[in-house]
């Protein structure tokens, strides 16, 4: 399966919940699901169906594979990570997948999405903890340094997203230095961190059939 290069506002309105994965867009009346609070489609408008267990089981897991950005290979990958820490699963995985580099980057205020966020880890404007990564999967732990690259700092939209750092909210497991592009892992995210509203356990029960 390939990654999903199409219109993403169609997967906030299949899931029905703001997603925020086209940026600034999100937080203005042009937002997709504002305007069409309905299912895409042609039948979009129509009376839902009743779902089963399983159906809003998958639909959970949907919304937070498709808010990260990773393939279903990847996001078992996880999973089963995650059933081999100690604690609970569910929280292991959104864990997980918090400190993933391109997420970090955008939580960082680096970037205006989580896709932004992995386009330019790939090319290559980061340096995690002082080496120059192009891994948007890495996965970060507490002590970890991400600063965007000397060369890169004075291009045009680096200097847009620290105009607007002080503007966005650092979660608590962050820190950012506007003053030299940078920020540290402080600890590994608690569930109270991770403002994503699905129920992770419904995930768990999922892949656990």
């Amino acid at each position: 399966m390939a990654r999903y290069i199409g219109p993403v506002c169609r997967i906030c309105r299949r899931e029905n919940i703001k997603l925020f994965l086209k940026g600034d867009r999100c937080f203005k009346d042009k937002c997709a699901i504002e305007r069409r609070a309905y299912a895409p489609g042609q039948h979009g408008q129509g009376r839902r169906a009743k779902i089963s267990d399983y159906g809003i089981q998958l639909r959970e897991k949907q919304k937070v594979r498709k808010t990260y950005g990773v393939l279903e290979k990847q996001f078992r990958g996880y999973y089963h990570k995650a059933v081999q820490m100690k604690g609970v699963t569910g929280e292991n995985l959104l864990s997980i997948l918090e400190r993933r580099l391109d997420n970090v980057v955008y939580k960082l205020g680096f970037s205006a999405s989580r896709s932004e966020a992995r386009m330019m880890v790939t090319h290559g404007h980061f340096r995690l903890n002082g080496h120059k990564v192009n891994i948007p999967s890495a996965i970060l732990k507490p002590g970890d340094v991400v600063e965007i690259k000397e060369k890169s700092k004075n291009l045009v939209r680096f200097q847009e997203m620290a105009a607007a750092m002080d503007r966005k909210s650092m979660p608590a497991w962050l820190e950012a230095s506007k003053a030299n592009l940078s920020g540290r892992v402080l600890s590994s995210p608690s569930r109270e961190d991770i403002a994503l509203p699905v129920n992770e356990s419904l995930i768990v029960e999922l892949y656990s059939k």
